[in-house]
């Protein structure tokens, strides 16, 4: 497993965020693109699930999505060394209605900050063994069930019956299995979603490490 310290400014910095789905992974990702602004690029893990037209539909929408197999980490491994390089790279489009990659691209240029943001992100070995810096986000679980369910019926375009069907089905259990027990590797835990204080504290790391922005 490579070794990620100590920190070289010149090389990027990969911050990893994982936590539960609806654990507002996203909020804190973007707290902290806000706060730093230019030199901060975030790449969503979901974004790799696996392309499978093969497959019909009815098919596709009983994959389960929260087994770490769902996704193509492979290949956001394989972009992480590219932007480490300094060489920019494509980032697949998922059409979470569809169940399958849109085949558009994302054209994700090297940058100083590199955030990784999923629920699988601290649970795949590969995938920690490139990060710098792991943060999981701690949230309760009906305060994530809340949030899943507004966000899978009004973007995703499901039903509030099938939301929860699911998160019985598949989300609680790989939950447990999977993005619980990732924590234990996580350098800083974030209780209860977005909070300013840790946010704060992360910048001020980042800062320290790559410099000024």
């Amino acid at each position: 497993m490579p070794d990620r310290s100590p920190f070289s400014p010149d090389r990027p910095l990969f911050i990893g965020i994982g936590g539960g789905s609806g654990s507002g992974k996203t909020t804190v990702a973007e707290a902290l693109i806000e706060r730093l602004d230019d030199g901060v690029v975030l790449i969503q893990h979901d974004a790799y699930y696996r392309h499978a037209p093969h497959l019909t539909f009815e098919e596709r929408s009983k994959v389960n999505y929260d087994h770490p197999d769902s996704l193509e980490t492979e290949l956001l491994i394989e972009h992480l060394a590219m932007l480490r390089e300094g060489l920019p790279v494509e980032r697949p489009v998922y059409d979470f209605v569809q169940h399958l990659r849109s085949g558009d691209v994302v054209k994700i240029e090297p940058s100083r900050v590199v955030i990784v943001e999923g629920i699988l992100v601290l649970a795949e070995p590969d995938l920690r063994a490139e990060l710098d810096l792991k943060i999981f986000v701690d949230t309760d679980p009906d305060v994530r069930l809340a949030r899943r369910i507004r966000r899978d019926v009004s973007e995703r375009g499901r039903t509030v019956e099938s939301v929860i069907e699911q998160y019985f089905a598949t989300v609680r259990p790989m939950h447990l299995e999977f993005v619980e027990p990732s924590m234990r590797y996580a350098d800083l835990i974030i209780p209860e979603g977005y909070n300013p204080a840790a946010v704060a504290t992360v910048v001020e790391l980042i800062r320290s490490r790559v410099g000024p922005f």
